[in-house]
C-alpha cells in the first residue's frame, strides 16, 4: 500500500481567497433598500441597471450601496435607514418622510438593480453625483465609483474626475431614459469596464 503525504501545502484546506465567496446576500440587503426618496418627493429619481463580470454575464448576487447628498447639496444628517423597534428589535426601516441619502440593493436573479433617490445637488466644485459601493463574490474587497447624473453639460464637461478619466468618462455618466429615469450598468473588469476609485 503506497502512503500518500497529506501534509503539504497542495493538500491544505482552501482559504478565503481560493474560495467563490464572500457571500454579501445572507445578512447584509435589507427591506425596503432601494427606496432611498421619500414617498412623493418631486425631486425623485430612479437609477437602475445591470452589475456585470468581465464576460458580460450578470452577477445575481451583487450589492450596490449608494449615497447622495440632498438636491441642495448638503449632507443628510438624520438617523440610518436600518433603524430598529426599541421593544421588539425588529427592522423599522425608513421612516418614509426622511432622506438618509443611503441605501442598499442587492441585484436580482438577472443581474439587475434600482434605486429610487433624490437628484443629487452640487458640493463644492465639479458635477453632482451619486456615490457607489459594490459587493460581489469573488470580490475581498469593494469598489467603489460615481454615477454622474445627465443634466448639465457644462458641470460634466469641466468636472475634475472626468475630465481626468478621458475616453472613459462615459462608463462614469448614467444614460438618460426619459420620464426620471436613468441606467448605469456596472462593469466590473473587460470591455468596457467601469472606472473604480481608490481612496487612500
Amino acid at each position: 500500500m503506497t502512503k500518500i503525504d497529506t501534509s503539504g501545502p497542495e493538500h491544505a484546506p482552501p482559504t478565503p481567497s481560493h474560495t467563490v465567496g464572500p457571500f454579501y446576500g445572507y445578512a447584509l440587503p435589507f427591506r425596503g433598500g432601494e427606496e432611498i426618496a421619500p414617498l412623493g418627493h418631486p425631486d425623485t429619481v430612479t437609477v437602475h441597471g445591470y452589475v456585470l463580470d468581465g464576460a458580460g454575464r450578470p452577477v445575481p448576487d451583487a450589492l450596490v450601496e449608494l449615497w447622495g447628498p440632498r438636491p441642495d447639496g448638503t449632507v443628510p444628517r438624520v438617523d440610518g435607514s436600518m433603524r430598529r423597534d426599541p421593544a421588539t428589535g425588529g427592522h423599522l426601516g425608513r421612516n418614509g418622510v426622511e432622506f438618509t441619502g443611503w441605501g442598499r440593493i442587492q441585484t436580482d436573479a438577472d443581474g439587475h438593480w434600482y434605486a429610487r433617490t433624490l437628484r443629487p445637488g452640487p458640493r463644492g466644485t465639479g458635477a453632482p453625483y451619486l456615490s457607489v459601493c459594490v459587493f460581489a463574490r469573488g470580490l475581498l474587497v469593494h469598489l467603489f465609483t460615481r454615477i454622474y447624473l445627465p443634466g448639465d453639460e457644462t458641470a460634466l464637461a469641466t468636472d475634475p474626475l472626468l475630465t481626468r478619466v478621458g475616453d472613459r468618462r462615459g462608463t462614469l455618466i448614467a444614460g438618460a431614459e426619459g420620464g426620471g429615469t436613468y441606467r448605469f450598468d456596472i462593469r466590473l473588469q473587460g470591455e468596457g469596464e467601469t472606472v473604480f476609485l481608490e481612496y487612500r
